[in-house]
């Protein structure tokens, strides 16, 4: 039985692979811009303008993200008097070497600089400065990416880097060794 979900499983994946590698090259046909070694993993939501995308190399962005190139409170200003040509677009641009967490939001006139991490779960309406780390609805500065990466580090599990190479080994591994450490609650301010 386990070999019949095995094949489910795999289909499944394949078909969304398809899926989002067919979204990706549509967006990329409607003139979005994409540098090299893109990584989508999952369904990404380019918007109905991909012509108002830029995005770097090296970027990653999870699934669930959305790009908001326009605005679609203007469908009720243009019912108003003297707001018949209110109309609102923006380009979002990403630079290179970029994080992009789960289930973000995007809007226009944005560009998130060179080594940026925007976290899971934030709405971007600002830009972000090269090098920095934002959270949050709406995603606000959180530290810099030095700081980020000190806090990694400080927090990274050890275990042998060789294990790295294959997938299988490096599971059990970490399922055996990996101590059972939570974060503490915090208080809100």
């Amino acid at each position: 039985m386990i070999f019949i979900y095995r094949i489910a499983l795999k289909i499944h994946s394949v078909y969304h692979t398809f899926l989002n590698r067919a979204g990706l090259e549509a967006a990329k046909y409607r003139g979005m811009k994409v540098g090299k070694n893109f990584n989508m993993p999952d369904k990404i939501y380019f918007g109905t303008e991909p012509y108002l995308i830029e995005i770097g190399d090296d970027v990653n962005i999870a699934a669930g993200v959305r790009f908001v190139n326009h605005g679609g409170t203007t469908t009720l200003l243009r019912k108003l008097p003297g707001y018949e040509d209110a109309r609102i677009f923006g380009w979002i641009k990403i630079g290179n070497n970029c994080t992009i967490g789960i289930n973000c939001v995007i809007t226009q006139d944005v560009q998130i600089g060179n080594n940026c991490i925007l976290g899971a779960n934030s709405v971007l309406s600002q830009s972000m400065p090269d090098n920095t780390v934002f959270v949050g609805n709406p995603a606000q500065f959180l530290c810099t990416i030095e700081d980020y990466g000190d806090i990694i580090l400080k927090n990274s599990p050890e275990y042998p880097r060789e294990l790295e190479n294959d997938r299988k080994k490096l599971d059990e591994y970490i399922k055996l060794n990996l101590p059972y450490k939570f974060k503490k609650a915090r208080k809100i301010k």
